[in-house]
C-alpha cells in the first residue's frame, strides 16, 4: 500500500517524448551541484500546464527521480519540462504544503528526507481513521456494491505486475478512496487521501519500492475485497489490521 522499500530498478526507461515549449522562460534560481540530466522528462500540453507539472513532479517523486535531500530549482526543472519556471514553482509550492518538499530560499526546493518513523506514524494515523470505517462498512454494505470495486483492485494488481510505481500509487489511493467513499463522508475521504499520499513519498534510505512489495500489497486489496463481498467480517478485520501494520515497513 505504501512506497518505501529496497531499491530495485524495474521502471521502463523514459522514451523520446516530444516537448511543447511554452513562452516566458523564467530565470534567477541556481542549484549548486544539480545535474540537469537527473530531472525527469515529460510531455506537456499548453492547457492545464500547472496541473500537468504537478502530476509529473508527483510521479517523479514516487519513481525516485527526485531524490530525497536533493535541491531542485524551478528554472532547471522548467527547462527539462519545456515550460517556464512559473508553473514549476507553483506546483512545488503545492508539494511543500503536502510535506513532499521544503522551500530553500534563493535556491529552489529540497525533497523531504523521511525515515521509517514518519512512515510508521502516518500508518498509525491512517489505521485509526480507516480501520473502524472499513469494519462498519463490512457489516452494512451489500456484496453487489463491493463487486463494483473489482476493477479498482485489479488496477492495483496490473500496475504492480509491471512495476509502475506511479500508476500503483494512484490506483492504491483510488481503491482506498472508493472503499471509504461508501461511508458517504467526503471530509473523511479527503483527509484519508491526504495522509495516504504523504505515505507514498519516498524514504531517504529506500527511495524506490520493490515490485515484489507492490505485488504483495496489491494482493491484499484483492483478498480484502473478496472478504468484503463474502461479508466475512472476521477476515476483513484481520486483513485491514495486517494491511496497515505492514504499511510502516
Amino acid at each position: 500500500m505504501e512506497q518505501g522499500g529496497a531499491r530495485e530498478d524495474v521502471r521502463p526507461p523514459y522514451g523520446a517524448v516530444p516537448v511543447v515549449r511554452v513562452p516566458e522562460q523564467a530565470r534567477g534560481e541556481h542549484t549548486h551541484g544539480e545535474h540537469p540530466h537527473e530531472a525527469p522528462r515529460v510531455q506537456v500540453r499548453r492547457h492545464s500546464v500547472r496541473g500537468q507539472i504537478l502530476e509529473a513532479l508527483r510521479t517523479a517523486l514516487v519513481d525516485g527521480e527526485l531524490v530525497p535531500g536533493q535541491v531542485y530549482s524551478a528554472p532547471a526543472l522548467g527547462a527539462r519540462f519545456g515550460v517556464s519556471a512559473t508553473p514549476v514553482r507553483e506546483a512545488m509550492q503545492r508539494l511543500a504544503t503536502e510535506g513532499a518538499v521544503e522551500v530553500v530560499p534563493n535556491r529552489g526546493f529540497r525533497v523531504a528526507e523521511r525515515g521509517p518513523r514518519e512512515l510508521a506514524e502516518l500508518a498509525e494515523v491512517r489505521a485509526l481513521i480507516e480501520v473502524p470505517v472499513m469494519l462498519r462498512l463490512a457489516r452494512t454494505v451489500p456484496p453487489a456494491r463491493w463487486c463494483a470495486l473489482r476493477p479498482l483492485a485489479d488496477a492495483t494488481v496490473a500496475a504492480a505486475a509491471v512495476g509502475d510505481r506511479a500508476s500503483y500509487a494512484d490506483a492504491d489511493r483510488a481503491f482506498h478512496g472508493a472503499v471509504l467513499g461508501l461511508a458517504g463522508n467526503h471530509s473523511l475521504v479527503a483527509v484519508a487521501d491526504d495522509l495516504h499520499r504523504r505515505s507514498q513519498w519516498p524514504l531517504v534510505d529506500n527511495p524506490v519500492t520493490r515490485r515484489a512489495d507492490l505485488l504483495a500489497d496489491a494482493s491484499e486489496h484483492t483478498a480484502l475485497l473478496d472478504a468484503l463481498i463474502a461479508q466475512d467480517v472476521a477476515v476483513v478485520q484481520s486483513l485491514v489490521r495486517e494491511h496497515f501494520a505492514g504499511a510502516d515497513g
